[in-house]
């Protein structure tokens, strides 16, 4: 298991999306307030679907608070769309934390200078993409990598 970490998130639609992914994963999802809605937000719900059951929420609140509940030997992993080295070149774990910032800032650096970076390439004009599809490539990215390393075979349509 992987965790999923949101750092002030800004935009319900994007939290309803990344619960759906939690929930697709098994994975916990930590939010870190303020939250930038309320968690009985019409928009997050919409977005979760019918899978909030089965998602493991975990509300945090504040960066102190959620730092607080960390086990000793966690290692977190920060993504910024400034960091230099790339999500492919880490190697996780299970129990590893993935952590990404609000919509509108990122994560400021006080958070950053705290743990290893890593960013999402984006070779094209953009600043930086979208939290919920941030964070759905880099879960998929830790999945694939412990599924190999557990050695898993591949995964097939509806297994």
């Amino acid at each position: 298991m992987v965790h999923l970490v949101l750092y002030q998130p800004e935009i319900p639609q994007n939290v309803g999306n990344i619960a759906r992914t939690a929930a697709a994963l098994g994975w916990p999802l930590h939010l870190i307030r303020p939250l930038g809605f309320l968690l009985s937000s019409s928009k997050l719900r919409r977005a979760g679907l019918d899978y909030w059951p089965y998602v493991d929420l975990r509300v945090h609140e504040d960066w102190a608070a959620f730092l607080a509940s960390l086990p000793p030997s966690a290692r977190v992993w920060a993504f910024s769309a400034r960091a230099e080295t790339s999500l492919y070149q880490a190697r996780f774990q299970e129990g590893d934390y993935l952590l990404f910032g609000p919509e509108t800032r990122g994560l400021p650096e006080v958070v950053l200078a705290q743990f290893p970076s890593l960013q999402i390439a984006m070779p094209g004009p953009v600043r930086s993409l979208n939290l919920a599809v941030a964070v759905g490539v880099a879960a998929y990215e830790a999945y694939r990598q412990l599924r190999i390393r557990e050695g898993a075979p591949p995964e097939r349509p509806g297994s």
